[in-house]
């Protein structure tokens, strides 16, 4: 009984950080440009955000935290 309520908890945890990855995904492709914009900030300082917020979405979706400082290498275009 207690292992399914574990499996349980684990499952919907793995649920929870795929929509907040998912979400920041979704901020760093929309609303961080769109801001920006807005804002007048430079395309440079944009897409700073835009890289660091998709590497806090790789490390809740995929559950590590990588604290190497290196570029998340888990985005392909292939």
């Amino acid at each position: 009984m207690s292992q399914e309520i574990a499996l349980e908890n684990e499952q919907a945890n793995a649920q929870g950080a795929l929509l907040l990855g998912t979400g920041l995904a979704v901020a760093s492709m929309i609303l961080v440009p769109a801001v920006a914009m807005r804002m007048g900030l430079s395309a440079s300082l944009t897409g700073a955000l835009r890289i660091a917020l998709m590497k806090a979405s790789s490390r809740v979706a995929s559950g590590k935290n990588d604290e190497s400082g290196a570029a998340s290498s888990g985005f392909s275009c292939h």
